[in-house]
């Protein structure tokens, strides 16, 4: 039975994280860690979060003392994992209890590098808002005008993880350029028809700022793309109008 890492990186979500976890630990594959990444410099939490992990030896925690972000923690975590695959959930979400197992054997049978599934949208009591289609990319031309991708159904091979390749330092938009990056590199990203996770909708978060969302589109496109301004402009509208239409 393969070793899957698990990538989590924390940061005030102290409401939710513990359902998280229990959604992990309580899958029918059981070989598998957790790397989480505490992001928050304020200490507050930490105590908390030790109490939910216990002494649970599938479990390490990586203290961040200042906050680097979801894309550099998740790095860290990369860095850090063991596993033949890295799977990634973020700490509000939620899997089912066979996504590990179903989504595995799916890969291993088809021989797949990379892969995403269907997934649920939730809002913060859990209730069912919208549910999102996985469809297979090929290459950079099938995502860049929309990234339709839900990180926390994304499980990757160590293959990828050996070709070093990195999520942005970017507050949004973060695992757009590493998907970006995988078909750069002629992988094809999976989809999986399946809904396997709950993803998390809060009015709060990060992904709610529609601004802070336009700016990191536009450093997607211009800096990790290396388009010029016009194009670069006119790709996060082609982002910005499929967003829209979800």
């Amino acid at each position: 039975m393969s070793l899957i890492s698990i990538i989590i990186p924390y940061y005030k979500k102290i409401d939710y994280i513990e359902k998280t976890i229990l959604s992990i630990l309580n899958q029918t594959y059981t070989n598998f860690e957790i790397i989480i990444v505490y992001d928050d410099p304020n200490l507050k939490e930490l105590d908390l979060l030790k109490k939910i992990i216990k002494d649970n030896k599938k479990i390490k925690l990586l203290i961040n003392y200042q906050n680097l972000g979801a894309g550099y923690s998740r790095n860290l975590g990369i860095n850090k994992a063991k596993g033949d695959y890295i799977a990634f959930i973020d700490a509000d979400d939620v899997w089912k209890k066979d996504k590990l197992q179903t989504q595995i054997d799916y890969m291993k049978k088809n021989n797949f590098e990379c892969s995403h599934t269907n997934y649920e949208i939730i809002d913060e009591n859990g209730k069912i808002i919208a549910n999102r289609i996985a469809r297979n990319f090929f290459n950079v031309e099938d995502l860049i005008k929309s990234c339709d991708i839900g990180l926390s159904t994304v499980i990757i091979s160590k293959k990828i993880k050996e070709l070093n390749f990195q999520f942005a330092n970017l507050r949004t938009k973060e695992d757009f350029v590493l998907w970006l990056s995988i078909l750069k590199y002629n992988i094809p990203i999976m989809a999986f028809n399946k809904n396997l996770t709950s993803w998390r909708k809060l009015d709060n978060s990060l992904s709610t700022s529609v601004l802070q969302k336009l700016i990191d589109a536009y450093r997607v496109y211009n800096k990790h793309m290396n388009f010029n301004f016009i194009k670069s402009l006119y790709y996060v509208l082609c982002l910005s109008i499929n967003f829209l239409k979800k």
